[in-house]
């Protein structure tokens, strides 16, 4: 296979895995690719749209409209681009280019707290809607003036993360020498240094870019939060319900709560007064052996009966997959990895190759359906395990669309 995203032979996500793998160290491809303990659940999250089956309408012209809106933005496409921490290490101001690239695809961009470039050098480079991810670390002070930063920056959303209590055991870090490349202590580091030495040309761009970023979004008294291990700051920044008070005291737009994966989660969002919640499982980071996400969006979209828009990410590889997140209740998709082999791979020429091929394959998937948009796409248009729908006292009502 070429060594460029925008080769014809770059047909699909897995072939920008196999470029993004070839071009960054372990260290840094792991950090993308890997997932908690075993890897049930990263492996899961994609494998189950395989339990998912399409009933197409044939003898149909179907026009294949993906314009949605979400959150109160006409997006062009049904897909944004996930929260995805230290991407400045995939690629020279990772966040930046991400971001550059959905605006310039018509989507909305969300970005991490754990960010390697400040949100508002991510707000001034994309032409879409930016969306802002918290994490509580640093503490409460430190989250409130980072809120302060990013509405002052145009995000117009915010994501609240609330399946972090502590950080999943990610094994690949821990055989890559994430701990002790983070010591800066040379012969600590020495036995996991040669992985950047046969990556030239990552090596040069990281360099170039300053080397080891800090976290410019987490202002602590001292300065930028420097980039270690985010475990135990994590641990000791578990967000609460409760903590849904002072942020929306703070936070003047739509608040989505992301992390949740059953339908009592789902109500009390509701509740708290959430005007999104995200299927997640944190890509199988977290938590192991939990569902996969798809087989958990029936139970939150019956949960919250069209008082909420309901998105989902984990395990988004094909526009079908997105077709089959769609029909079963799903407003919007977020991708993650998708979009992130893309970034190590080729920068933005990557990363809008990923948004691409998810839509080229989204637009054909529609057409095959004989569904004209979206919009349309509904339980009718798929066939899945009965055992998948909520128990009785769960069906409250079919999601917005």
């Amino acid at each position: 296979m070429a060594h460029r995203v925008d080769s014809p032979r770059v047909i699909n996500i897995a072939d920008l895995r196999l470029l993004a793998r070839r071009r960054l160290p372990r260290v840094a491809f792991d950090y993308i690719d890997g997932g908690a303990d075993g890897e049930v659940t990263l492996r899961e999250n994609c494998r189950v749209f395989d339990d998912v089956l399409f009933r197409p309408r044939c003898a149909v012209s179907a026009p294949a409209d993906l314009r949605t809106t979400v959150l109160g933005h006409e997006l062009a496409l049904p897909f944004a681009l996930a929260p995805v921490g230290s991407s400045r290490m995939f690629y020279p101001r990772g966040e930046v280019v991400a971001a550059g690239a959905a605006g310039d695809a018509g989507t909305a961009y969300t970005l991490s707290t754990l960010s390697g470039c400040r949100v508002d050098e991510v707000g001034a480079g994309t032409k879409g809607p930016l969306w802002y991810q918290l994490y509580l670390v640093g503490g409460r002070d430190v989250a409130s003036a980072g809120l302060e930063r990013a509405m002052k920056a145009g995000a117009s959303a915010l994501f609240v993360t609330i399946d972090t209590a502590v950080a999943g055991l990610r094994e690949r870090d821990f055989r890559n020498g994430t701990k002790e490349l983070l010591t800066r202590n040379p012969w600590t580091m020495l036995p996991y240094v040669h992985q950047f030495l046969v990556r030239p040309r990552w090596l040069a761009g990281f360099i170039g870019d300053g080397g080891l970023m800090n976290f410019p979004n987490v202002v602590l008294k001292d300065g930028p939060m420097s980039y270690a291990d985010v475990g135990a700051a994590l641990e000791q920044s578990t967000v609460c319900w409760a903590d849904l008070r002072w942020i929306r005291e703070i936070w003047k737009g739509p608040i989505v709560i992301k992390g949740l994966m059953i339908g009592d989660d789902a109500r009390r969002a509701v509740d708290e007064g959430a005007q999104g919640v995200v299927v997640s499982n944190h890509g199988g980071r977290q938590l192991d052996c939990v569902y996969p996400t798809l087989r958990a969006l029936p139970e939150v979209v019956a949960a919250v009966n069209g008082q909420c828009e309901v998105l989902l990410d984990g395990g988004i590889r094909r526009g079908t997959d997105i077709a089959k997140a769609l029909c079963m209740g799903a407003r919007a998709v977020l991708i993650g990895r998708a979009y992130a082999y893309g970034l190590g791979a080729g920068g933005g020429a990557g990363v809008a190759r990923a948004i691409q091929i998810l839509r080229a394959d989204l637009i054909r998937a529609l057409k095959l359906l004989g569904c004209p948009s979206v919009a349309e796409l509904d339980e009718s248009y798929v066939t899945y395990p009965a055992e998948w729908r909520p128990a009785p006292q769960d069906r409250a009502g079919a999601g917005v669309k």
